[in-house]
């Protein structure tokens, strides 16, 4: 009986703590599952960098290769391959490079192709062989490429057949540096273009030696992955083993689970779609839906084609998908989870209440940058939830940031602020042991600009991430605005993206896209936007004039308007900001129908007349 008594005693106090607890933190249950998988991936990473020999992403799939060989791993378009048989024409590969292109460990060799096998053929290859790939764009062209091959020190090009031109492009450039160029094509003409299709047909598909990669240790090189490049030539982030792990483990902190099927449409040559998407998904030992491009009109019947349970986005993904027409089977599908970023509130909410009830799993980082948020509990809207682990593996703060003048704001003995609860400020993360930043390959000058020292105290260096951020009271954190797209005009600060969400409730707005644009004359950028009509919708100058007034002050409203066909995104579907800022709001210049905000009177067709008067500093601003 007292035994009884005791029982009922402990249980009812843990049912009061439990209840305490949840009082004082709601997600208090989703905190401690995320802690507990959190701690589980440190103690893997941990073990890893200890193992010898050190294992690798490329052990990973060769383990799974050896527990599930009969497991499907890429379906792509008609075809089909097994883990097993994966394994096997990656060893083709290996050992065609290996005789053709004479590869040694430790060599780099550049990867131009898009999303096809032949991509994860080749890595898996390269990896094998102990050498580093290199992810090229493969939209970009010309000085582009030749910069973005130059960055890394590649000995060897493999591009894939469709790019067979642009590789013609720079051959001269690559002939003369010595440069070994291989076309995944069974026959090439081209003096200095060698097939490489060929000689995998002929290769062996046999296991190659461990040896071979002996010496690859966790801070080893394993990828260079290209920044989008939107204000200049795109900068080649060093991706080490370590770095990748990292990234990978994110499909385990969102929940993915060895029997889901993961739908990959972002390219391969980029962070999401390789680290997140392709490495996450070996690692979790699923399968893997490869498409070569993001289609949102074929994207559904790809879920239900193929029974795709996760999802990746990235960018405008989520808005594109509920800009088609709807239909009656819009829920008709297998998926139940979402992972990605940069998924705006709005389509966020829209999403789900058309498409169903799916888990979306937002998270924030950069591809170079030391650390990340993950939103593990769903919060609309939120790019993350803060943490205790998070906070005690990787220190980080929102610091003060002037936009004006744009550097950090500093107290009297020369340190920056840390903003208080609810205030916007720029996140900086402390470079140490545990959050290495190693910046990017044969660039020393943009390393350092990544960089801040004497933070907090002398001696302290923090990667400086660009962002602006804001944490509410409950720890939610939310994407403000990165430091270039944050314009000051009559000495306010305009969020570009607060102004774009506002735009887009306008029912025949499909896309905006808001940016600052200098005037002659006076200081700072005054308000300019890019927009999509949705088919067959005018722009009613009227309407967009009472809704800015409305819904913005003044000094935040679009003085002018630009009405485009389709709006200029990176291949991540990132806005490009720069250049539209660039080429302003000239009539005389730019093509695209432009319209001006007359006071009072409403969004008018922009002149010549009306430029030369702002131009003259005549009209009121």
């Amino acid at each position: 009986m007292m035994m009884a008594y005791f029982l009922y005693t402990a249980l009812a106090g843990l049912a009061l703590l439990l209840a305490l607890l949840y009082t004082k933190n709601p997600y208090f249950l989703q905190d401690l599952n995320y802690a507990i998988t959190a701690i589980k991936i440190g103690m893997r990473l941990s073990k890893y960098k200890k193992s010898k020999p050190f294992y690798s992403m490329l052990d990973c799939f060769l383990d799974k290769v050896s527990r599930q060989p009969h497991k499907k791993f890429l379906l792509f378009e008609d075809s089909c391959y097994t883990y097993s048989q994966a394994d096997k024409e990656s060893n083709k590969v290996a050992r065609a490079l290996s005789t053709h292109a004479n590869l040694q460990e430790g060599d780099t060799v550049a990867l131009f192709l898009g999303n096809e096998p032949w991509f994860v053929w080749a890595w898996l290859a390269l990896a094998k062989l102990g050498c580093t790939a290199s992810l090229l764009n493969n939209n970009i062209r010309s000085k582009s490429l030749l910069h973005c091959f130059s960055c890394c020190d590649a000995k060897v090009l493999v591009a894939g057949a469709d790019l067979r031109g642009a590789v013609e492009e720079v051959l001269p450039t690559l002939k003369e540096q010595g440069i070994r160029v291989f076309l995944l094509t069974e026959h090439c003409d081209v003096d200095g273009i060698e097939s490489l299709t060929d000689k995998i047909q002929q290769a062996s598909d046999q296991p190659l030696s461990p040896q071979l990669r002996a010496n690859i240790h966790i801070k080893s090189p394993a990828l260079y992955i290209y920044t989008s490049g939107t204000t200049g030539l795109p900068k080649a982030a060093v991706i080490n083993h370590e770095r990748l792990w990292m990234a990978t483990f994110l499909q385990s902190l969102a929940g993915v689970r060895s029997d889901d099927v993961i739908y990959i449409f972002l390219p391969l040559y980029h962070s999401s779609g390789f680290l997140m998407g392709l490495c996450g998904a070996i690692n979790q030992g699923v399968t893997i839906v490869l498409r070569r491009k993001f289609s949102a009109s074929n994207f559904w019947n790809d879920c239900r084609k193929y029974n795709v349970t996760v999802i990746q986005y990235i960018g405008e993904i989520i808005r594109y998908l509920c800009n088609t027409p709807k239909r009656d089977n819009d829920r008709d599908h297998k998926v139940r989870l979402a992972l990605g970023n940069g998924m705006r509130a709005d389509a966020w909410a829209e999403f789900l209440q058309r498409f169903g009830d799916i888990r979306v799993c937002e998270c924030y980082g950069a591809t170079e940058g030391n650390m990340g948020f993950v939103n593990h509990i769903g919060k609309i809207g939120a790019i993350g939830k803060e943490h205790f682990l998070v906070k005690m593996t990787t220190p980080y703060a929102l610091i003060r940031y002037d936009t004006e003048k744009e550097e950090p704001v500093k107290n009297s003995k020369g340190f920056c602020i840390e903003v208080p609860r609810g205030e916007t400020g720029l996140l900086v993360a402390k470079i140490g042991a545990r959050t290495p930043f190693v910046g990017y390959a044969k660039n020393k000058q943009q390393t350092q600009r990544k960089m801040l020292n004497d933070v907090f105290v002398k001696g302290d260096h923090y990667f400086n991430s660009g962002d602006l951020l804001r944490i509410d009271d409950e720890g939610f954190i939310y994407f403000q605005d990165r430091i270039g797209d944050t314009f000051r005009w009559k000495g306010e600060n305009v969020a570009t993206t607060e102004v774009a969400d506002h735009l887009l409730m306008l029912d025949w707005v499909e896309e905006a896209n808001v940016y600052g644009v200098k005037v002659p004359g006076h200081e700072g950028r005054i308000g300019m936007a890019a927009i999509k009509l949705n088919e067959n919708m005018d722009f009613d100058g009227k309407a967009a004039y009472q809704h800015v007034k409305n819904y913005l002050p003044s000094y935040a409203r679009p003085r002018f308007i630009r009405i485009q066909d389709d709006l200029v995104v990176t291949g991540t579907f990132k806005q490009m900001k720069v250049k539209l800022g660039e080429e302003g709001f000239n009539p005389s210049v730019i093509k695209d129908p432009l319209f001006y905000l007359e006071d009072n009177k409403g969004y008018v067709p922009m002149t010549p007349e009306i430029f030369s008067s702002i131009a003259e500093g005549k009209a009121k601003l």
